[in-house]
């Protein structure tokens, strides 16, 4: 009971941590240029915006779950369980950032669900 706490924990608070960041970079806008210099001011840019510490305070929380999770289960059932994360992060990317998610991109979430489904029959057994 407690893995599948973890894996829960790691799904949705790894995912909100995403969205978090995600909309951070909203704020700081597109990276054009990856010279050194340049990715160093975008980072200062970056943590200057609330959104990015929430976001990576939220994925550390998620990190340290994932370190707990394998600590007792098989890397080969928490890693494909933890592709839930794909559902979620559609999920958010419509209600949280508002992004249009493609029916192409739907059916690609549903098919990993479907993966993470058979996963999770095979451990039944």
């Amino acid at each position: 009971m407690s893995s599948f706490l973890l894996l829960a924990w790691i799904i949705v608070i790894g995912t909100c941590g995403e969205m978090c960041v995600s909309r951070a970079m909203k704020v700081v806008g597109e990276v054009k240029d990856f010279r050194p210099l340049a990715i160093v001011r975008v980072i200062a840019r970056a943590l200057r915006v609330g959104w990015m510490w929430l976001g990576v305070g939220m994925m550390a929380a998620a990190f340290f779950a994932l370190l707990g999770v394998l600590s007792v289960d098989n890397v080969s059932f928490v890693v494909p369980v933890t592709a839930l994360s794909y559902l979620a992060g559609a999920c958010g990317g419509v209600f949280f950032l508002g992004e249009r998610v493609t029916r192409e991109r739907w059916l690609g979430v549903l098919l990993v669900v479907i993966g993470v489904s058979l996963v999770i029959l095979g451990r039944a057994k």
